[in-house]
């Protein structure tokens, strides 16, 4: 079993940043695919970075240019960084490893608001 550990959400007014932290409890980075979903209260899950083990790299247009995802194979960690929040970001954050099995941490809330 694999524990993620997310890190990082808070309150924040609009055209702001937050830097999210994902955090392996052991060494399953190399071989996997890691990204950030989000969900809305009433609104269904949704991707919003993902990256390959090989470091391809996918945004929906709504985050394009505004978030960017990153690793570390090294300390099993994924991070998200948002720039220019919108209310519309406003969400609780998941991290999320996944290849043949899916493994979630529990979820950061981030709220955009002023």
């Amino acid at each position: 079993q694999v524990q993620l550990v997310e890190s990082g959400g808070g309150l924040v007014q609009p055209g702001g940043s937050l830097r999210l932290s994902c955090a392996a409890s052991r060494s399953i980075s190399g071989i996997y695919s890691a990204g950030w979903y989000r969900q809305a209260p009433g609104k269904q899950r949704e991707l919003v970075a993902s990256i390959t083990n090989g470091g391809s790299i996918t945004y929906p247009d709504s985050v394009k240019g505004r978030f960017t995802i990153s690793r570390d194979n090294a300390k099993n960690t994924v991070s998200l960084q948002m720039n220019s929040l919108k209310a519309e970001d406003t969400a609780v954050y998941y991290c999320s490893y996944w290849s043949r099995v899916q493994y979630w941490g529990q979820g950061t809330q981030v709220t955009v608001s002023s």
